[in-house]
């Protein structure tokens, strides 16, 4: 679902799936790990290609990410889980119901990619769709990196 509100249209973006068939189609991560796949334990590996948890069961692999594909200092490289196989994606663009809601570290960064300091955000056990909404509403906010909070791995980039 896209949530409109009065400032905003949200939209919620996975790993594009291209990135991750050249993943697969490498067996390696583009960062020397290789791509090995396993059976989910379904105790909540959130999933960066289709945005949900994994059932039990579930062929995934963990593999090295960054969100950033230019060369930056906020380039940062982290793991996360991805179907083995490619999947159905995340077809709707409104924030996925699995992984809205906190903890979470939202952070901010500008329109050339820079973090923005002023405005990362830590949230609880709550919907973050109006933080989210009240960050993107910022004039020097142009992306928000939703992240776990304790080794705080990326889980999906939320835009305007």
């Amino acid at each position: 679902m896209t949530t409109a509100s009065t400032t905003t249209t949200l939209t919620a973006q996975p790993i594009d799936p291209a990135r991750l068939d050249d993943v697969r189609r490498n067996a390696e991560d583009g960062f020397g790990n290789r791509f090995v796949a396993f059976a989910a334990s379904g105790e909540g590996e959130p999933l960066r290609c289709c945005l949900r948890y994994a059932r039990a069961g579930e062929q995934i692999a963990l593999v090295s990410f960054a969100p950033f594909e230019e060369a930056s200092v906020w380039r940062e490289v982290g793991p996360v889980y991805v179907h083995a196989e490619r999947c159905e994606g995340y077809a709707d663009r409104g924030l996925p119901d699995e992984l809205r809601r906190g903890p979470r570290v939202l952070r901010t960064y500008q329109a050339d990619a820079t973090m923005n300091y002023d405005h990362n955000t830590l949230v609880g056990d709550e919907d973050i769709e109006p933080v989210l909404d009240r960050l993107l509403a910022e004039p020097d906010v142009a992306i928000v990196h939703v992240r776990t909070v304790l080794p705080q791995c990326f889980l999906y980039a939320v835009t305007r």
